[in-house]
C-alpha cells in the first residue's frame, strides 16, 4: 500500500449543512487516489494524538488536489472545521483499497451506487470514473442533500429521506423497491444497518456488491485495532478470521465480510 505523509495546503472550505464541511486540498496524493480510498487529517492539537481518517470525495481534474466532506464528530474534526484558506496541514494517504471501477465495464447493465449519509462523499468520485449505466441511490436524514446536484452530473439520482420531506420515504433499500429498480452490481458506502441490508440484497439478487466499512475506522493506520471485521476466509498474516478494515479495506467484496 503507497502512502505518503506531507504537508498540503487548505484552498478552500465551506460549510454544506450544520456539522458537514466540504474541504479542498492542494496536495500530491491526489495524483494516486482512487475511489474509495481515504486520507488521514493530523490535528494540530497536540493532545489529539491520532489522525482523523476521511474519504476521499473527488480529485481534481488536474490531479492535484482532493475534496474531503465530513462530519464534524470529536475534537480533531471540530478543529478542522475551523481551517480557512491556505492554511497548512499535515495529511497521509492515499490510504486503503478503494472501489474496483474495472469491475465493471460500458456494455454493462446498470450498477447501483448507493451511500447513506456521511458515506454519500466517497460516491462522487466513484461516479466520476464509472464508465457504465448506473443509479444513484442516496439517504438523506431530512431535505438537506448535500452533494445532491454534484451527483447528477454523473448519473441518474434517487433519493431516499427519514422523514419523507424528498423522494421515498425511508431508505436505499424502499428506494430501490418503490422505483422497481434492478442492477448487475453494487457499490455501497454507508451506516452498518444500510450495509448489512445491501447485502442481503445482493445475495438475494445473485449480484456481486462491494460495501465500504470506513463508518468503522478510528485511527485509520492500522494502530489502534479499533476497526476488525470478521472475514469468510483466515487472514494469511493472522491466521485467523479477522481484517483491518482500515488497511485491508475499506473496500470489501459483501460475500467476503461478516457485517
Amino acid at each position: 500500500m503507497s502512502k505518503t505523509k506531507e504537508s498540503a495546503r487548505v484552498i478552500s472550505q465551506c460549510c454544506l449543512q450544520p456539522g458537514i464541511y466540504d474541504m479542498w486540498i492542494a496536495t500530491t496524493l491526489a495524483g494516486e487516489a482512487k475511489p474509495g480510498q481515504f486520507i488521514c487529517v493530523y490535528p494540530k492539537n497536540a493532545s489529539t494524538l491520532l489522525p482523523r481518517p476521511i474519504s476521499i470525495c473527488e480529485v481534481s481534474e488536474r490531479r492535484d488536489a482532493l475534496r474531503i466532506v465530513y462530519r464534524v464528530a470529536g475534537r480533531g474534526t471540530a478543529e478542522f472545521s475551523a481551517y480557512t484558506g491556505n492554511e497548512t496541514i499535515e495529511v497521509m494517504g492515499p490510504i486503503g483499497n478503494g472501489f474496483p471501477v474495472d469491475a465493471v465495464s460500458a456494455d454493462d447493465r446498470t450498477v447501483f451506487l448507493m451511500g447513506g449519509g456521511i458515506g454519500i462523499p466517497p460516491l462522487l468520485q466513484l461516479a466520476r470514473e464509472l464508465r457504465c449505466k448506473k443509479k444513484i441511490i442516496v439517504g438523506y436524514r431530512d431535505a438537506n442533500l448535500f452533494l445532491k446536484e454534484d451527483l447528477e452530473k454523473y448519473g441518474d439520482v434517487i433519493v431516499a429521506t427519514e422523514d419523507g420531506s424528498v423522494g421515498t420515504k425511508g431508505n436505499v433499500m424502499d428506494a430501490i423497491k418503490a422505483n422497481a429498480l434492478s442492477a448487475s452490481m453494487v457499490y455501497a458506502c454507508g451506516p452498518m444497518p444500510m450495509l448489512r441490508a445491501i447485502k442481503g440484497y445482493a445475495a438475494e439478487m445473485d449480484i456481486p456488491a462491494y460495501i465500504s466499512l470506513e463508518e468503522r475506522m478510528a485511527c485509520g493506520v492500522g494502530a489502534c485495532l479499533g476497526c476488525v471485521c470478521k472475514t469468510k476466509e483466515v487472514d494469511h498474516h493472522s491466521h485467523v478470521h479477522n481484517a483491518r478494515i482500515c488497511t485491508d479495506g475499506p473496500v470489501f467484496e459483501a460475500k467476503e465480510v461478516e457485517i
